[in-house]
C-alpha cells in the first residue's frame, strides 16, 4: 500500500505536516538540510542547505538533525544542534535565523521547537547552562529567557497546558523535576519531583492528568547507589585541600573512566555542583509517574496519583489513547496500563517487530502505530487485550515517530 518513496539524506527529525506539504530535517557531512515535498506525490520541492558552523559532541544513536521542525502553516521553524533556531517561508525562503549555543551536552540536543501564541520555544538542557527561551517568532528576536542550573542534559520536547482558569503553560520534563512555566512571560508556575535525571521522552497529558516517563540506565528502577555528601569526601580524598577533586584523588576507577559524565562544567574537577549532581542521580528512580492537573507551587504530594517501574522503554514516548497508557520498549516489548490506576492490562513482545525501538508510538483512526528502528511498522487494536493487526517492513531504519495526516 506504499503511495510513494523519495530517497532524502539522514535525519532522526520526524516530517511535519501541512495540508499540501511535508517538511522534514537532515545533515550531510558539511551541512544542515531543510526539504520541502509535495504530499500528495512526494516530488521534492525544494532543498536548502547550510554550512554547519561547528559540529556537537553526539551519542551514537542520535544526529545532527534529530529535532522536528514546526510550522504553523505559514512559515516554518527548524532547530539545529549545530547552528540554534531559523526560520523558512513554506517556497524554504529563509525569513531569520537566531544562533543559540554552543551546548554542553556529550550526547547531543534532541528537544524540539513548538509554537505558543507568538513564540517559538526551545528548550536547551545540558550538563551546563542549561536555558529555556522564548524567541518571537516573526523575527526570531528574544521575548524571555529562563535560566536553569539546576537542570543538566535532557532531550524532552516541551508540551502546552492551558488550566481551566488561566494562561497558557509550557511543561517541561527536566532532570529530576517536572515544570510549568507561564507561556507569555516564562514564569516557574508549578512541578512535580521525582523525575530521574535523564529526561528523553515528552510527557503525555490526559483530561486531568499528566504522564511523566523517565529511564535513564540501570535496572528499571534505576542506578540506585549510595553516595555519601561532598564535605565528607573531601575530609578523606581532597589530598591538596582545594575544595575540589582531581580524577586521581577520586581513587575511584569507575568516575575516572566516565569522567566527563561527572565533571559537568569540563574544568578538570569535581566540585560541590558536580558531586550533587552525581549523589542525585544515584537516588534518582525510573518510572512512570501519574500526577493530577492543577494548582501551583510544588505539587508532588499533594497531587501524585501513582507510580509505575517495570518495563520502561529508554526513548519512546509514551501514548494514551482510549484511557490506556502504552510504552514501547526495546526488544519489542509493549505494554497497556489502565490509564486512571497504573494497573498492567496486557504485556507481551510484538512478534515480526522485536528489535530497538526510538519512535514513539502514535494512534488515529481506532488503531495504534508503532515503528521499530529496524523500520518494521505494527499495527494494533487498542484496548487492554491488544492485538496485532499487521506489521509492514518500510526496509529502512527509522527513529522518528510518524505524523498523522487529516
Amino acid at each position: 500500500n506504499v503511495l510513494w518513496r523519495t530517497p532524502l539524506p539522514a535525519g532522526h527529525s520526524s516530517p511535519v505536516l501541512t495540508q499540501d506539504r511535508i517538511f522534514l530535517t537532515g545533515y550531510d557531512e558539511q551541512n544542515m538540510l531543510v526539504f520541502g515535498l509535495d504530499r500528495s506525490s512526494g516530488k521534492l520541492l525544494w532543498r536548502r542547505e547550510i554550512a554547519r558552523p561547528r559540529k556537537e559532541e553526539l551519542h551514537k544513536a542520535n544526529s545532527p538533525a534529530s529535532p522536528s521542525p514546526v510550522t504553523d502553516g505559514k512559515n516554518l521553524y527548524v532547530f539545529f544542534t549545530d547552528y540554534g533556531m531559523m526560520c523558512f517561508d513554506l517556497d524554504g525562503k529563509e525569513r531569520w535565523r537566531t544562533p543559540l549555543g554552543p551546548f554542553n551536552n556529550p550526547f547531543g540536543m534532541g528537544a524540539s521547537p513548538i509554537l505558543a501564541e507568538d513564540k517559538v520555544l526551545q528548550i536547551c538542557d545540558a550538563e551546563s547552562g542549561s536555558f529555556f527561551v522564548a524567541l518571537d517568532k516573526n523575527n526570531g528576536k528574544l521575548k524571555w529567557r529562563v535560566e536553569r542550573p539546576e537542570y543538566t542534559r535532557g532531550f524532552s520536547t516541551p508540551i502546552l497546558y492551558r488550566p481551566k482558569s488561566g494562561e497558557l503553560q509550557v511543561i517541561i520534563s527536566g532532570s529530576l523535576q517536572l515544570t510549568a512555566y507561564s507561556v507569555a512571560t516564562g514564569k516557574e508556575v508549578w512541578w512535580t519531583r521525582g523525575s530521574t535525571w535523564q529526561m528523553k521522552s515528552t510527557p503525555v497529558l490526559g483530561e486531568n492528568t499528566i504522564y511523566v516517563h523517565g529511564w535513564a540506565g540501570g535496572a528499571d528502577e534505576g542506578q540506585q547507589e549510595n553516595v555519601p555528601p561532598f564535605e565528607e569526601v573531601l575530609k578523606t580524598k581532597d589530598a591538596n585541600k582545594d575544595g575540589k577533586l582531581s580524577p586521581e584523588e577520586t581513587g575511584d576507577d569507575k568516575i575516572q573512566k566516565d569522567w566527563k559524565s561527572f565533571d559537568l562544567d569540563r574544568d578538570g574537577f569535581l566540585g560541590e555542583r558536580d558531586w550533587r549532581f552525581y549523589r542525585s542521580r544515584r537516588a534518582a528512580q525510573n518510572a512512570v509517574l501519574a500526577f493530577r492537573l492543577g494548582g501551583e507551587g510544588d505539587l508532588t504530594e499533594k497531587n501524585f496519583l501513582w507510580r509505575y517501574q517495570k518495563a520502561l522503554p529508554n526513548v519512546p514516548s509514551p501514548l494514551l489513547y482510549q484511557n490506556v497508557l502504552y510504552l514501547m520498549k526495546e526488544g519489542g516489548v509493549l505494554t497497556a496500563l489502565d490509564a486512571s490506576t497504573g494497573a498492567v492490562l496486557k504485556q507481551a513482545r510484538l512478534q515480526g517487530a522485536l528489535g530497538d525501538y526510538f519512535a514513539s508510538p502514535v494512534a488515529a483512526d481506532g488503531k495504534v502505530f508503532t515503528v521499530s528502528h529496524e523500520g518494521k511498522v505494527t499495527v494494533l487494536k487498542p484496548g487492554k487485550d491488544w492485538e496485532i493487526l499487521s506489521v509492514n517492513e518500510m526496509g529502512d531504519d527509522c527513529n522518528a515517530a510518524p505524523p498523522i495526516a487529516d
